[in-house]
C-alpha cells in the first residue's frame, strides 16, 4: 500500500470537501481531538468541514493510524 502525506493550504473559515475515491471508509480528524472531524467516510462518499481558526493542525484517519497530513489556515 502506497500513502503519501498531504498538506492543504486554505483561508480560515473555507469549505472543505473531502471526497473518498478508496474502497474502504476513512475520515479526516484533527489530531486536537476538536478542530474539525469528517466523521467516517464511506467508499465514494464525501463530507464537507469548515476551516478552523489560523494556524497549522495536524490531522489523521482514525481508521487507518497511519494515515497522516497537515491543515496550514491562513
Amino acid at each position: 500500500m502506497r500513502y503519501r502525506a498531504c498538506t492543504l493550504r486554505v483561508q480560515d473559515g473555507a469549505r472543505i470537501t473531502v471526497a473518498n475515491a478508496d474502497s474502504a471508509a476513512h475520515t479526516v480528524t484533527g489530531d486536537d481531538g476538536h478542530s474539525f472531524d469528517s466523521g467516517t467516510v464511506s467508499s465514494g462518499a464525501s463530507a464537507t468541514i469548515r476551516a478552523p481558526a489560523a494556524g497549522t493542525y495536524s490531522y489523521h484517519c482514525t481508521i487507518h493510524p497511519f494515515m497522516k497530513g497537515k491543515l496550514v489556515v491562513r
